[in-house]
């Protein structure tokens, strides 16, 4: 929990930097071909932004650009300079740059000038209520224990910033505009950009080698565990994840020839270690790392509130949801926009043991995958970027 000395020294920090960046914006020229990047606040090079930035890096007809990626941590990416967050070289170019690409709420102390355009990508179709649909029930919020009200004016802060908000499907449309209290039209209803990867290697990518990249055997069956955070678990270091699921005994099940993809939520600050005697059934991958090559890798999925699995079904592989404390979460924590489970592509798992008998029975409805896909996935033809580009880039 953070003291109340700490929350009025940030306060006074956040002010300054507001009338900084004000300032700043005064003297600086914005520069009409540059574009500044970041993917979950600095931490990852991955997400939407990503493959935006990499399909403007690759057309020709962007060539004079300039782009920049924002990491905290610095990055060397291939067509781009890296700025690291937070430094007064970031603020210049956050103030020079005609467009800003996140894909996360930024900043409340951000200034953005009225000729500069902020694409707001988010990074999911939503499962779990955001900003204003989120019930007030006396709770407090995040790390720093906002409360209700503070809370909404974190998100109203930064989305009255936004000009385009790049939606995955209808009904994510219709959360945003209800969530974020933003008009209609600055809802750009493409599909993903980061789909597009999915969409359009899935057929033709060589397996063998990105198994290889990750250390991963190329022979045998890779089941994904993707789970999320709590919002009600959590330190001074950031959320924590406590792992509700015995290895051991899905090792034991699932036999010798398939092994686990862990893959932790990146906001999720403790780090499971892997015991010596099932180094050879679970692989840990980074959770900074860009999650589109783990979904190619494997056969299944197992996530529980985590948006995964809505890019995930565009592979029509099976999708399990393992959600033993689902009662609590539907009723403590945030709810669901979802009918829950009947819009799932699968029912809920609240028992271990069911989880693992219905993964080795191969117990999977695909038509049932298939009516998901008409509903959430239309959108996805592996072209939302050309789309994206069209519409904000090209006629700006």
């Amino acid at each position: 929990m953070i003291s109340l000395l700490v929350r009025i020294r940030l306060m006074i920090i956040k002010m300054i930097l507001s009338l900084f960046l004000r300032i700043l914006g005064k003297f600086v020229e914005i520069d009409d071909r540059l574009i500044i990047f970041s993917s979950f606040n600095g931490k990852t090079y991955s997400d939407n932004p990503r493959y935006l930035f990499e399909y403007m890096r690759d057309d020709e007809e962007f060539a004079d650009y300039h782009f920049v990626w924002a990491f905290k941590k610095q990055k060397e990416i291939s067509g781009t300079k890296s700025v690291k967050l937070n430094s007064l070289r970031y603020y210049y170019l956050l103030t020079k740059a005609k467009y800003w690409v996140f894909n996360a709420k930024m900043p409340t102390y951000y200034y953005k000038k009225s000729e500069q355009i902020y694409v707001q990508t988010w990074h999911g179709t939503p499962l779990k209520r955001l900003g204003h649909d989120i019930f007030d029930n006396g709770n407090t919020y995040y790390r720093s224990r906002l409360s209700y009200k503070k809370m909404l004016e974190s998100y109203d802060q930064d989305s009255w910033r936004w000009d385009f908000l790049i939606s995955p499907n209808v009904f994510a449309s219709q959360a945003f505009v209800s969530a974020f209290k933003i008009r209609e039209e600055k809802v750009l209803e493409v599909g993903y950009p980061r789909v597009d990867y999915l969409v359009n290697s899935r057929f033709d990518v060589n397996l063998d080698l990105i198994k290889a990249r990750y250390g991963l055997p190329t022979n045998k069956k890779i089941i994904l565990y993707a789970p999320t955070w709590r919002d009600n678990s959590f330190d001074v270091k950031g959320y924590k994840f406590q792992l509700i699921v015995d290895f051991h005994k899905w090792k034991k099940i699932l036999g010798q020839n398939t092994i686990i993809l862990f893959k932790p939520h990146y906001l999720i600050s403790n780090v499971y270690q892997v015991p010596e005697d099932l180094t050879d059934f679970v692989y840990l991958m980074e959770a900074n790392a860009d999650i589109n090559d783990a979904y190619l890798m494997s056969d299944s999925l197992i996530t529980d509130y985590s948006s995964v699995f809505f890019d995930y079904a565009n592979l029509n592989r099976p999708i399990y949801f393992y959600m033993y404390d689902f009662e609590e979460y539907e009723q403590e924590l945030r709810g669901f926009y979802l009918n829950i489970p009947n819009d799932l592509p699968n029912d809920v798992i609240t028992r271990e043991d069911d989880l693992l008998v219905k993964i080795n029975n191969e117990d999977f409805d695909y038509e049932r995958l298939r009516k998901f896909n008409q509903k959430f996935n239309l959108w996805n033809d592996g072209k939302a970027c050309s789309k994206v580009v069209k519409r904000i880039f090209n006629e700006n």
